[in-house]
C-alpha cells in the first residue's frame, strides 16, 4: 500500500510521535536525551517552529509543534537523520534507529491544544517512569517541567500554552498543573492517538446515527478533527498541490524556453545560467526575463535564480526590454 501523504502549511498543528527500531531504545543516557534536545531547539529556533509539548522516553518522543515556513518534512529529516548518524557513531553500530517513518498527526488546534499538551506530558506518569505529580514537575526530559518553572528550554514555547490558563504567571503554573492532575485517571490514548472517523464526528454513537441517516462525513486518519475541519485540511492540500503542479509546469517551460533560445542564438546555455556578462549574453537574458515575467508570471527572485543573477539585476533588464518595446511601438 502506498504511503499517504504528508499534510503540511506553516503554523499547522502537529502531533508528531518517533519510535526506536522494533521497540529498541532510542535513547542510552543522559548525554543521548541533551544531544537530541541541543539539536530540536537549533532547528526549531532557526526554521521558526513552535514546540507546545514534548517528551522523550527510552523508546519513543512526542512532539507537539506548529511547523516553520520549511514545513515539517525538513525539520524532522535535519532532526532524525543528524542524530541517528551521531548515535550510530557513539555506539559503533549500524542500521536504521528509528522505525519506519516518523508519524504526525494534524490537529485541530482550538479544540485539541491543551488536551494534547495534557496527555503528552502524563507520558512518564503513566508509564511509571515517575511515580508521582511532584516527580513529573521535576522530570527534566518533558515540556511539562518547563511550564511549572522547573526546567529552562527557551526554545519551547512555555508563555503561548500557559497563556490558555490566565495573566498572572503563578496562578497560569497553579491552573495548568492542575488541569494535567484531573488528567492523571483519563485514559486519552484512544482520543488523542490519531484521526479517523470515530474522532472526526465525536464517537461510536455519532456514527451509527449518521450512518442510519447516510450522511457523508470528511474523516483521515492523518488529521484529529470534527468532519468540517478535515474537510478545510484536505482543501488546502489539495489547492496546495495544484499549485505546485502549476509551478512545476512553470519550471519545464522556462527550462524549453532557455534552451530553444540558447541553441537559436548559438550561445552556451551555461554561460546564460551562470551569470555570463558579455554583451551578446546579456541582452538575451533580458529578453528571456521579459518573457518568463511577461507570459509565465514568475517573480524576478525566481527569474534571477533559474538565470544565474540576483533579483535587481532581472528587474532591471526587464525594464529595459520594456523601454525598448515602447519605443519600437511608438517609431
Amino acid at each position: 500500500m502506498p504511503r499517504s501523504a504528508r499534510l503540511d502549511a506553516p503554523g499547522t498543528l502537529h502531533h508528531v510521535m518517533v519510535r526506536g527500531m522494533d521497540g529498541t531504545p532510542i535513547f542510552r543516557d543522559q548525554s543521548d536525551r541533551e544531544d537530541f534536545l541541543e539539536h530540536l531547539g537549533q532547528l526549531v529556533v532557526s526554521m521558526q517552529v513552535r514546540v507546545s509539548a514534548w517528551v522523550l522516553m527510552d523508546t519513543h518522543v512526542h512532539l507537539l509543534l506548529n511547523s516553520g515556513p520549511a514545513g515539517l518534512p525538513r525539520l524532522m529529516r535535519h532532526l532524525l537523520t543528524g542524530y541517528a548518524i551521531r548515535y550510530n557513531r557513539k555506539y559503533h553500530r549500524r542500521g536504521h534507529v528509528f522505525q519506519n517513518r516518523y508519524k504526525s498527526i494534524v490537529c485541530d488546534e482550538d479544540r485539541y491544544l491543551l488536551e494534547l499538551v495534557r496527555y503528552i506530558h502524563l507520558n512518564p506518569l503513566r508509564a511509571g517512569v515517575v511515580g508521582t505529580l511532584e516527580d513529573l514537575d521535576r522530570y527534566p526530559w518533558s515540556g511539562h517541567s518547563v511550564l511549572v518553572g522547573e526546567t529552562t528550554r527557551k526554545w519551547q514555547d512555555r508563555e503561548g500554552v500557559l497563556r490558555h490558563f490566565g495573566e498572572s504567571p503563578k496562578r497560569c503554573v497553579k491552573a495548568y498543573r492542575h488541569f494535567v492532575a484531573e488528567g492523571k485517571g483519563l485514559d486519552q490514548e484512544s482520543e488523542l492517538g490519531g484521526g479517523g472517523l470515530i474522532r472526526s464526528v465525536g464517537g461510536w454513537s455519532q456514527v451509527l446515527s449518521l450512518r442510519e441517516k447516510k450522511t457523508p462525513v470528511e474523516f483521515d486518519t492523518r488529521v484529529l478533527g470534527t468532519g468540517d475541519f478535515v474537510a478545510g485540511i484536505l482543501r488546502e492540500a489539495e489547492e496546495r498541490s495544484k499549485r505546485q503542479m502549476h509551478a512545476g509546469e512553470r519550471g519545464r517551460l522556462a527550462a524549453a524556453l532557455i534552451r530553444q533560445t540558447c541553441d537559436r542564438e548559438g550561445i552556451d546555455e551555461r554561460e546564460l545560467r551562470m551569470g555570463g556578462q558579455r554583451r551578446k549574453v546579456s541582452k538575451i537574458r533580458g529578453r528571456v526575463a521579459c518573457i518568463l515575467s511577461r507570459e509565465l508570471g514568475m517573480s524576478f527572485a525566481e527569474i534571477g535564480r533559474r538565470l544565474g543573477v540576483c533579483t535587481s539585476a532581472i528587474g532591471k533588464a526587464v525594464s529595459r526590454e520594456v523601454k525598448q518595446d515602447e519605443t519600437s511601438e511608438t517609431q
